[in-house]
């Protein structure tokens, strides 16, 4: 079995959003690559009946992002900031990056909420600099190995290293992420029930290799044999029906593959593995099989991990604390195009989806999970940021079904769960003053459809960026290329590019990317 190696609003007027008694629960569901359209509740193919519900009951927002990638959007969500700002994603001449040691005053969230008597756990990826017992997490699962799902090598639990994972023992790591996270609240119901708890639970699915059981990946064996030119138009037709995505489906770039050209992977994944989303029509009947198992499995994957928080989910229902426990759900970054072999290698002539195998779902599929939207994880057009959220918070939140059309970004899930606890931030730590966090409390959006006041919303990694400001959104690829830029109200998709139509608006807009990364570098070059 998975756990042999775990040791262990209620009253809304037209404008006024009214704190339940006593501080929320806080369940922080963080998914890796999974894709804007994945879910069913978002227009997907894919069985997700727990998230589903939770957004049934709940809300769902339609313009929220992420960093683009996972260790800058975990920095983003636990402290409140830009990666860049706390030292998590590269700034030249800064030690920065995955290397990068937040400075002193970025605490992460579980610290933040300690003066209110929070307890913190945290089960599965981690990715963030430093251990999760010595940023203010009282039990800790992490889940270090992002190479195997079914026997991972590199595994903690309280600090303390687990014996490798026997590939006969039954171990799944989402099985074993939900596992953990509910034999910590299983304690907390027994030992704290008057405190309330902040749960961080970060799965390492969908991300890659795409490894799944047979019985997961059997509902979905032949459901992509249609291929994602057609998948992609069916999912793009149920957004329009629910309202989300914008007004257009993006053309696919046929001629864009991967992130990183890795020629060595493609020779020992075979002729039927392709780095470019070509149409399906022109695939060989052998590719299309092939291809069609993948996304099988990434399918069985994301039902599985909907199917472990209907598990988490289930045990708070069943102790009662569900009804005051704000439950956010959000994915680190778009789908993947990425396509490597790592790990124990792959064997070629191994089932696709079993632990000797090490297969990504590729720019195809990856086109599909993002769907209507361009590019991919790295990228800082919308297919590589665009996350679903979902909010379930049925003591504050007496909305059901409703969608909220804010821009809103992982920085802002400190402040918003700071302001949900009633908990100001603080100004200064060990006589330092703070700097102020760039977030935004979502609160007001909670009670009602409205757009929460900002000024802008800022991206940059690995040359990629981007900025917006109200709907107007400035792109590019790469640190050499130039801006594009879409009025993202008309044309999110970033169909029309609006740069040579209109010169002045790209330099205002430019002007303030600017003033931010100079603004961030400066920050992050502080002693």
């Amino acid at each position: 079995m998975a756990t042999r190696f775990l040791t262990c609003l209620v009253a809304l007027s037209a404008f006024t959003l009214v704190a339940p008694a006593g501080k929320p629960n806080v369940l922080l569901i963080v998914a890796d690559d999974l894709g804007f359209s994945d879910l069913g509740c978002y227009g997907g193919e894919i069985a997700t009946p727990n998230l589903d519900a939770l957004a049934a009951n709940g809300l769902r927002f339609t313009q929220f992002s992420n960093t683009a990638r996972c260790w800058p959007s975990r920095a983003a969500i636990l402290t409140g900031y830009y990666a860049q700002q706390v030292r998590r994603d590269t700034v030249p001449g800064v030690k920065s990056g995955t290397a990068g040691t937040r400075p002193d005053w970025a605490r992460l969230l579980p610290e933040l909420l300690k003066p209110l008597g929070y307890r913190a756990y945290h089960s599965g990826k981690w990715h963030v600099d430093g251990t999760p017992l010595a940023n203010g997490f009282d039990h800790s699962y992490s889940l270090n190995d992002y190479d195997r799902h079914f026997a991972p090598k590199l595994h903690v639990e309280d600090g303390k290293p687990l014996p490798p994972a026997d590939a006969k023992s039954g171990y799944y790591s989402t099985t074993a992420i939900a596992d953990h996270a509910i034999k910590c609240l299983k304690e907390h119901a027994g030992k704290s029930p008057e405190t309330p708890f902040l749960a961080y639970v970060a799965f390492t699915a969908p991300h890659f290799p795409v490894q799944a059981s047979a019985a997961d990946i059997a509902p979905y064996r032949t459901t992509y044999l249609a291929g994602w030119d057609a998948l992609r138009d069916e999912r793009w037709k149920r957004m329009q029906a629910l309202k989300i995505g914008g007004t257009a489906l993006a053309a696919v770039e046929r001629d864009l593959g991967p992130p990183y050209a890795i020629p060595e992977a493609l020779k020992k994944l075979g002729p039927n593995e392709l780095n470019r989303p070509l149409a399906w029509a022109d695939l060989t009947a052998d590719q299309r099989a092939f291809q069609a198992g993948k996304m099988a499995v990434h399918a069985a994957m994301v039902a599985r991990m909907d199917l472990e928080i209907g598990r988490v989910v289930g045990h708070l229902r069943a102790t009662g604390a569900l009804a005051n426990t704000l439950v956010f759900f959000l994915s680190d970054n778009g789908a993947s195009a990425e396509i490597m072999v790592r790990g124990d290698g792959h064997d070629p002539h191994a089932e696709c989806g079993t632990g000797a195998t090490f297969l990504s779902i590729g720019p195809g599929w990856s086109g599909l999970a993002n769907t209507p939207f361009r590019r991919h994880k790295t990228w800082v057009h919308e297919g590589g940021i665009s996350t679903p959220l979902i909010v379930h918070w049925p003591a504050g939140v007496p909305a059901r079904g409703e969608l909220r059309a804010t821009p809103g970004h992982v920085i802002d899930l400190v402040p918003t769960v700071l302001a949900a606890a009633g908990l100001q931030p603080a100004a200064t730590w060990h006589g330092r003053p703070v700097p102020p966090a760039p977030g935004k409390s979502l609160l007001p959006a909670f009670a009602k459809d409205v757009t929460v006041a900002r000024d802008f919303l800022w991206w940059l990694h690995e040359g990629n960026r981007a900025l917006r400001v109200g709907d107007w959104k400035i792109v590019a690829a790469g640190k050499d290329s130039p801006w594009e830029l879409y009025d993202v109200s008309a044309d999110r998709s970033e169909s029309r590019d609006l740069a040579a139509d209109k010169p002045d608006k790209v330099r205002e807009l430019a002007a303030i990317w600017e003033k931010q990364t100079a603004e961030s570098a400066a920050l992050a070059a502080q002693k």
